[in-house]
């Protein structure tokens, strides 16, 4: 008799096995479906989001054959002709900006509409699959008292042992497989809703973006009517008015190298943070490019009297969002402009101190929207790229300064801020001009490619 028991245990664990492999075989080709989801609103509205994708990228070649020409010409004051044109195209490349800001406002809206509807079958699905858990916990708890010895003595039959304890296999199975599912939902439901606040924040980026570059199209018609009544369309009386204002600058960058390359024999490496790639985050968005690099470039050496350039060029149509780099302060909201004419050093620019002994200053704005002693954070806007002060054409300067002993809130006569940097009134400069030790930004930035 306790031979047969045997041989029958035998038995029913050898078919046990072989079960535990095909339940096994049968989980893994369940989880290898791919969960599709077919609601017809939701196919309707990704239809919607391709369709703004295509006018997108048609708009965006449009905008690439606009930046083109303005850097074959160089946007360079080299001509009233040429500056004219420049105008012309500038406001060609805002209008086709906006029509873009337009069209991604409807996508990101789209795109929250179908999210929304995502959500609300993973809500469902989550509801179901708590369910389902709770009904499986049930049926195990009524099974829990019993082992498999248990069953085995209980049941009159081999096949009705094998029956029940595979029936508790398969519900100890589905519940693994179940409670896994559920979590998986659960992490895509936070993806889900994190991903509705993104898009949020992109429609309110291009709806104010929209706002800028409407007020941008009228300045630039006033530039245009300005420049033809001051020169009288005359080529000659612009050639002039360009000169003085080159002669000018050279005298205002001459003070600030000076004071630059004293200040640089000063720097204690020691008081400032390690060099890393990305510390600081990209000030424009990912898909521009360099145009001109840190320190004794080509371009400086034959356009600047300091032949060095004291930060990074980014490419930024005018109009661009410019973000905040890192946590901080506002420490200088100020233009360097006098008039039209008189166009000099950064022109409205943007200071921010750190807490890491660091200041970052973005340039040439055609717009500030933050003020002084306000706290920003990392991707905040602060302002949006333009071609004030003394400039080639739209662009973001970005700089990476030592922040000055006493920082950049209050002003300096030239002498002190020989000892220390900081923000110095410049005759014929409007403002102030930041002047103090600059560093390299590749040295935090992430890596970044050049436009040529």
């Amino acid at each position: 008799m306790k031979l047969y028991v045997l041989k029958k245990v035998a038995i029913v664990f050898l078919i046990l096995t072989f079960s535990l492999i095909f339940v096994k075989g049968v989980f893994a080709e369940e989880e290898n479906e791919v969960q599709l989801n077919k609601n017809e609103e939701v196919q309707t509205l990704r239809q919607q989001i391709d369709e703004r994708s295509e006018e997108l990228e048609a708009l965006q070649g449009q905008q690439v054959e606009l930046e083109e020409k303005l850097r074959q010409t160089g946007e360079e004051k080299g001509s009233l002709e040429r500056e004219l044109l420049n105008i012309n195209w500038r406001v060609n490349q805002l209008e086709i900006s906006m029509r873009s800001n337009r069209l991604t406002i409807e996508k990101l809206g789209l795109e929250q509409q179908s999210l929304n509807e995502v959500i609300k079958n993973t809500e469902a699905e989550i509801k179901n699959k708590k369910d389902t858990v709770g009904r499986l916990l049930v049926r195990l708890q009524q099974k829990d008292n019993e082992s498999f010895l248990t069953i085995f003595l209980k049941s009159s039959t081999l096949s009705e042992n094998i029956s029940e304890i595979q029936s508790i296999m398969m519900l100890e199975g589905n519940l693994t497989k179940s409670v896994n599912q559920l979590r998986d939902l659960q992490t895509n439901l936070i993806q889900e809703s994190n991903e509705i606040k993104n898009k949020e924040r992109g429609i309110e980026i291009e709806q104010k973006t929209l706002e800028n570059r409407q007020y941008l199209i009228a300045d630039q018609k006033n530039e245009k009517q300005y420049l033809l009544t001051q020169t009288k369309s005359q080529e000659q009386v612009y050639k002039e008015r360009i000169a003085e204002l080159d002669q000018r600058q050279a005298e205002i960058s001459q003070v600030m190298s000076d004071i630059e390359e004293k200040l640089r024999l000063t720097l204690d490496p020691s008081l400032l943070p390690v060099k890393r790639s990305g510390l600081l985050a990209l000030p424009v968005k990912t898909d521009s490019c360099v145009t001109q690099w840190y320190g004794r470039t080509e371009f400086a050496r034959t356009h600047y009297h300091s032949k060095f350039h004291g930060g990074i060029d980014f490419r930024a149509p005018l109009g661009e969002p410019i973000f905040a780099t890192m946590d901080g302060t506002i420490a200088a909201v100020d233009n360097n402009e006098v008039t039209r004419w008189q166009k000099y050093q950064y022109g409205k620019y943007v200071m921010i101190e750190h807490n890491n002994n660091l200041s970052t200053l973005y340039a040439h704005l055609s717009r500030q929207v933050v003020k002084e002693g306000e706290t920003v954070s990392q991707g905040d806007i602060i302002g949006y790229s333009g071609s004030t002060g003394y400039s080639f054409g739209a662009h973001l300067h970005f700089g990476v300064y030592v922040t000055p002993i006493m920082g950049w809130r209050q002003s300096y006569s030239e002498e002190k801020a020989r000892e220390s940097g900081g923000l110095i009134k410049i005759p014929p400069a409007a403002g102030l001009v930041p002047v103090g030790v600059t560093l390299n930004p590749m040295d935090y930035l992430p890596h970044f490619e050049s436009c040529y």
